[in-house]
């Protein structure tokens, strides 16, 4: 399986790089993983609602550019699906099973994923009704991709 992490913003935490890395290592015997930054749209504090769907269009167009047709996008929004941890793993066994080998999970700038991106989303998740720095995010989206392999072949780990 072909995973992409597709994120707006870069990474400046030395933990969280370590903590990715790791996982990402992790991963390797089960399946690819890259994760494409893209930058985030420069904007001041206080936009207005027109503004704010800007930048948001804006990040939305470069995380488009970075996918494919053929890839399963899922998006990582608030008002997504929650899921446990072994739904994940049933999600993502079903799309392997079914010739889903492209799949690309997107994680949207500070004020969210554009319209665009959530109508090119074959699917939502939400991790959480709190909110989280976006950079965190990539951490326990990583653990969580590992932890779905893990239960997808019985190995321990996950409980």
């Amino acid at each position: 399986m072909n995973i992409t992490i597709c994120t707006i913003g870069k990474l400046k935490e030395k933990y969280l790089k370590q903590g990715i890395d790791e996982f990402l290592k992790r991963l390797t015997p089960y399946a690819k993983v890259d994760i494409i930054e893209l930058p985030d749209e420069k904007a001041p504090e206080n936009l207005s609602e027109s503004e704010m769907e800007m930048v948001k269009q804006k990040e939305g167009e470069r995380i488009l550019s970075k996918i494919s047709d053929d890839t399963h996008v899922i998006a990582l929004a608030i008002e997504g699906k929650m899921k446990s941890s072994e739904q994940l793993a049933a999600d993502l066994d079903r799309l392997a099973t079914y010739g889903k080998s492209k799949v690309a999970f997107v994680i949207g700038g500070s004020l969210g994923l554009s319209n665009e991106v959530m109508k090119r989303a074959n699917d939502t998740l939400s991790f959480s009704k709190m909110t989280f720095p976006h950079q965190l995010m990539r951490l326990i989206l990583v653990e969580q991709v590992y932890r779905a392999f893990r239960i997808n072949r019985g190995e321990p780990y996950h409980k």
